[in-house]
């Protein structure tokens, strides 16, 4: 383990936690820095994931920040679209897959820039 797999795993786990893509970061630093198929990224990113998930879900609860009763159907979807997601990307060919995911990163990143944040009223 090199010092750049280090600090990609730090970046990684503080976007993960702030939830603003830690995921993205840790795939495109395995694929295109650390030579690592597509698929197995993407696996060691869900493993990766949970124990930063389970910090900021603890830390969110502490604080009051999630409301349990709408997170219900968020997870049941979350797990619905976990276990379609991997089935469907057994189907498709790693080179297809990559390609997918980089317009995907593109167009969500695009969507962020050119996208003005809704200013919500107080009540």
């Amino acid at each position: 383990m090199s010092l750049f797999d280090i600090i990609a795993a730090v970046v990684s786990g503080m976007a993960a936690s702030l939830g603003i893509g830690g995921g993205g970061i840790l795939i495109i630093y395995l694929t295109l820095f650390a030579s690592m198929e597509q698929l197995k990224a993407q696996g060691l990113n869900l493993l990766f994931f949970i124990p930063c998930g389970i910090i900021a879900l603890i830390i969110h609860l502490k604080n009051k920040l999630i409301d349990k009763a709408y997170s219900i159907p968020l997870i049941c979807g979350g797990v619905v679209g976990v276990l379609v997601g991997n089935y469907l990307s057994t189907l498709i060919d790693t080179n297809i897959l990559s390609k997918i995911f980089a317009v995907f990163i593109i167009f969500i990143g695009l969507r962020e820039l050119l996208t003005k944040p809704k200013i919500k009223e107080k009540k």
